[in-house]
């Protein structure tokens, strides 16, 4: 079965989200139009900034029709600000700001940006690393969110392990959804990529 996902190409890291999928093998192309949203059988929200995020969901008119493909399954992966756009409550943003609800967590935005600005920690992250001589998830972290708040059917995949932000949670997936806080893209790790097409193709 050939899979194709889309990256939401309104800002943020689309190019590398890109690579990262094509390296997992699969077909990946950039959403700007419906028709775009309506031909993927996944899609990944990358980082940027949130409330502008929105914002251009409004002008591309893509955020209603996101919103219906999201409640009737469509398999969906959000970094950082695209964990943001993906929760169902977001504490510090602004208040004309639109959001997606399809995760049942409560997120915190720049919740790191209080200590730093970005900086990098290795992980354990259920479901990759658990795996015979995996190695950790390297993951980078900038202005990034975490989750304050998971609700029923939440599933915790990652923490952080060490320093002031330890314990708190940085990737969780609920069903189809997956988020996490960091920005497996600018790594060169497809692991979590890797994760999110095999979520598409079991879905």
């Amino acid at each position: 079965m050939s899979i194709r996902i889309g990256v939401l190409a309104l800002q943020g890291d689309v190019r590398e989200h890109l690579a990262a999928l094509a390296e997992c093998g699969v077909e990946a192309i950039p959403v700007r139009r419906e028709s775009e949203l309506d031909s993927v059988d996944g899609l990944v929200l990358p980082g940027g900034e949130s409330t502008t995020m929105s914002r251009l969901l409004g002008v591309f008119d893509l955020y209603d029709p996101l919103v219906k493909r999201l409640r009737d399954g469509l398999p969906a992966y959000g970094s950082c600000a695209g964990m943001i756009m993906l929760a169902s409550k977001i504490l510090d943003t602004r208040p004309d700001a639109r959001h997606l609800d399809a995760l049942n967590v409560t997120v915190r935005r720049n919740a790191f940006g209080r200590q730093v600005e970005s900086f990098e920690t290795d992980l354990a992250f259920t479901g990759i690393t658990d795996r015979p001589g995996a190695d950790p998830v390297r993951a980078v972290f900038i202005r990034a969110p975490w989750v304050e708040e998971t609700g029923p059917g939440v599933q915790v995949l990652a923490r952080v392990e060490e320093g002031p932000a330890a314990g708190r949670v940085v990737a969780v997936r609920q069903g189809n959804v997956l988020a996490t806080s960091f920005h497996p893209e600018v790594t060169g790790d497809v692991r979590v990529h890797k994760f999110f097409v095999d979520m598409v193709a079991t879905a």
